[in-house]
């Protein structure tokens, strides 16, 4: 039998294959959700570069959250995210949930982003 790790694993793989086997042109936006935090960034899979960073465990952040763990810390760090890649000139991406399901604070995360105005 599979473990609940494994199928995640094969989740993560499946979707980032059929992003890249349908031609990646735009930047990714790669969330990861831990038990705690959340972190997000817009890499440049071109170059291998990350463009943009946001985490509930910003400095900026810090004392906006009542938790790290929270539906509205994520849009929070959606809307942070957006506003610094649009300052480095990026505005289209593509969205990567790494594996997990887009619902709660990987939903939440996307909403904000669209919020302050990138396009995926």
């Amino acid at each position: 039998m599979i473990s609940k790790q494994e199928r995640y694993e094969f989740r993560k793989a499946r979707s980032r294959n059929r992003l890249f086997e349908n031609g990646i042109n735009r930047m990714r936006l790669s969330v990861y959700r831990s038990t705690k935090y959340l972190y997000a960034q817009v890499v440049d899979d071109k170059k291998g570069v990350t463009l943009a960073a946001a985490s509930t465990l910003d400095k900026e952040l810090k004392g906006k959250l009542k938790s790290g763990k929270s539906v509205e810390s994520a849009k929070i760090v959606g809307g942070l995210l957006a506003k610094r890649a649009i300052a480095k000139g990026v505005t289209e991406v593509c969205f990567d949930r790494g594996g997990r399901i887009y619902h709660g604070r990987i939903k939440s995360l996307a909403e904000g982003a669209r919020e302050a105005g990138l396009k995926f």
